[in-house]
Order: C-alpha cells, then structure tokens, then sequence
C-alpha cells in the first residue's frame, strides 16, 4: 500500500514509543518488590474533581448529549472568558474562544487556517514535538531555532530576527514549555512580538501549561499583549482532564468564521459531555482544588529538581511551570557506561525500574544528552524514584 508523502515528514512519537518499552517492563517486574515506576508520561497524577465528574454524569442522566455547535457551548465560551479576567486580569471575549477536542484540534485548526504550503514557522529547539508535526502536517516547513539555558531554553526575539526569511509566516512559541519547564519573560515575549508585527507575521502560543505556573513574573497570558495574538490551551493540564479531550483556542475575531467552518466539517464539535464537565471546572470548589494540586505541582518541583542536580543530573533553568525536568545526563552516561539519552533511559528502566524520556523527541541540538523526568507522581514515588537513582548513580 502506498501513503501519502506527508506521513514520512512526521517522526515517530518516541514519548509513547518509549512508553510502550516501560509498560512491557512493568509487567515483567508486577510481581517484584521494586514495581515500576513512570516519570515519562506528562500527565497529572491527579483526575477531574469530583464536581465535574458530577457534571459528565448529569449531563448524561438528562441526555444532554447531542451535538453542540461547532464553536463550542456558549456558557462554557463565556466561563473560559470570565477565568482570563478573573486569573489573568485579561478580557478575552467569549466570541473569540472556540472550544476544541483537545489542544491538538486547536492546533491542527489554526494551522490549517493559516499556514500555507512552504511557509516556515519559527519554533525552539528543545520543543514540544507533536506542535511541529502539526506545522508539517498543514504543508508547512517547522524551522527549529536551537536556544540555550541562558536564553531558557525560549526563543528570543533577536534570533526571531536573525531566523526571518522570506517564507517565515510567523512564530509558534510554547510558555511554559514541555520538556522545560520554562517560560518566556513578559519583556521578551513582547519584543517577540514586535518582530513578528513587523514582518506582518503571525504569533501562535501554546499555553496549555500556564495555568501551572509557580512564578508571579512569568504567570502572565500572551493574549494581554493584542487581540493578533493566537493561544491555544487545554483542560488536560491545570484542570486533570487529560482524556476528556477538550481543549480552546483564542483568536482575533476575523479567524472565528474561518476555524468555525474548518471545525464544522472536520470535527463537527468537541465531546458534549466533557464540555457539559469543563463547566464545573469553574465553579469556587473546583478552582481551589486546583491550587491546592498547583501548590502540591510545585513542592514536587521544589523536591525533585535539587535531588537531581545533587545526583549529577544537572537541569540547567529552574522550571517555572508545569511538572518536567529537563535534566543533562552527560554524567549518568558515564555512569552507566552508556552513550546519549535513549541508552540512558533503557538503562534506568533495566536497572532501577524507572522510566523516563529521552530527550531525542524535542529536537535536534543538544537532545542526545538530555531526559525529561515528569513531577507528576506523588510525593512518596518521587522520594522512591531518588532513592533508585542515588543507588545506581550515586
């Protein structure tokens, strides 16, 4: 059978190819003392509160279940608007968010809305992989720019300036990022997009993690700087609904009719039910669930990233989002008489039965020396996942 040439322009998702390798393990070591332990998947520990699971069941009790329009729920529109006024001080218009299946549909819909066959898109290297294929997978051309630890590991807006050619369209940034952790600073994020102003090019971000950030001086949504700007964001993060698949997209009013009959026709609209959930979401009881979990995110952070510096695995920027650690591994190759990351990780899962990621999946410059630990387990298994790594680093 023969496929379409697009499909070779997407590399394999090596997060889940990795995973599988773990999942295959654990099940060799269930009826050990020393059970597996997953520090490779991002995704919270935590589920959806119990209001918004009473929602999804209410929801199907009184069989509101049927299609909702293409844009999503007007109440659940007009509840992520009121959520950017009250946590971010932003008014963002409930007529320019549109409810997604998922962030990956928000992406995949804004890229098709607006990337054209051979536009170049600027991104970071280290970055979040699946974002580039989305690019790829809309006929553009993602352009990774490598960044450094003193750039935290973000694009700035002079190498946006050095990187602009004649088919850049624009820039997709991610803040905080996976598989740092780091955030772009409000001061550079604006001359970011300065640059792009200029160039009347476009401004996508992913701030599907901003809701997780632990630091007044980065917790601040990109969309405070113009209604050009497009964010994409989710409730599988913040709000523990990773496989209710629901995700939204702010963008200038001008787009809203174009995403609008993309999604009629390729999604028809995101799940009733979760979005019937995602109301609850919102409510003061669910709210302050989610910053006792944030708070809990952090001392997990506060935790773990010291131990692994202590242990040799150096992360080089303090994250202040989200629930990764990007650790160079350069010292634990020599430790393990190993070379790069995927042999690293293969090695940790052998030995101390702790998975983790390597780093190949986000890019190209440095990612053969670098894993990515996920902080979203409790406490107790990191202090275990610690304790197997001094044993065999130590």
């Amino acid at each position: 059978m023969q496929f379409a040439s697009r499909t070779e322009r997407i590399d394999p998702f090596y997060v889940m190819e990795m995973a599988k390798t773990a999942q295959a393990m654990a099940r060799e070591a269930a009826h050990t003392s020393e059970q597996m332990i997953f520090l490779n998947v991002g995704e919270p520990d935590f589920t959806a509160p119990p209001l918004v699971q009473e929602a999804a069941h209410r929801a199907i009790r009184d069989g509101r279940t049927q299609y909702t329009h293409s844009l999503g729920l007007d109440a659940l529109r007009e509840a992520v608007s009121h959520w950017y006024s009250q946590r971010f001080g932003v008014n963002v218009p409930a007529r320019r968010i549109v409810i997604t299946a998922g962030a990956s549909a928000a992406l995949h819909l804004a890229c098709l809305a607006l990337i054209n066959a051979g536009d170049e898109i600027l991104m970071s290297d280290p970055g979040y992989p699946c974002n580039r294929h989305f690019v790829s997978a809309a006929e553009g051309v993602p352009v990774l720019i490598p960044t450094t630890a003193e750039e935290r590991y973000q694009l700035s807006h002079a190498k946006v300036q050095a990187a602009w050619g004649a088919r850049t369209r624009g820039v997709l940034l991610a803040s905080p990022s996976n598989p740092t952790g780091t955030s772009i600073a409000p001061e550079e994020l604006r001359a970011i997009h300065d640059v792009v102003r200029a160039h009347g090019g476009l401004t996508l971000i992913d701030e599907i993690y901003l809701g997780l950030s632990y630091d007044e001086a980065f917790g601040h949504t990109a969309l405070a700087l113009g209604e050009d700007i497009i964010s994409i964001n989710s409730f599988s993060k913040y709000f523990n609904m990773t496989g209710w698949r629901l995700g939204w997209m702010v963008v200038p009013e001008a787009m809203v009719s174009v995403v609008e009959r993309l999604a009629q026709n390729l999604f028809i609209c995101a799940s009733t039910i979760a979005q019937h959930a995602a109301l609850a979401c919102f409510e003061p009881e669910s709210i302050a669930l989610y910053e006792q979990r944030r708070s809990e995110f952090r001392a997990r952070r506060d935790f773990f990233i010291p131990a692994l510096n202590a242990l040799g695995l150096t992360v080089p920027v303090m994250p202040d989002g989200a629930f990764y650690a990007w650790a160079d591994c350069t010292q634990a190759e020599q430790k393990l008489g190993v070379q790069g990351s995927w042999d690293v990780a293969l090695e940790l899962m052998r030995r101390a039965h702790l998975a983790a990621t390597p780093g190949r999946d986000f890019g190209h410059a440095e990612t053969a020396h670098f894993v990515r630990f996920s902080t979203a387990s409790s406490m107790a298994q990191l202090h275990e996942a610690v304790a197997r790594l001094r044993r065999e680093l130590a």
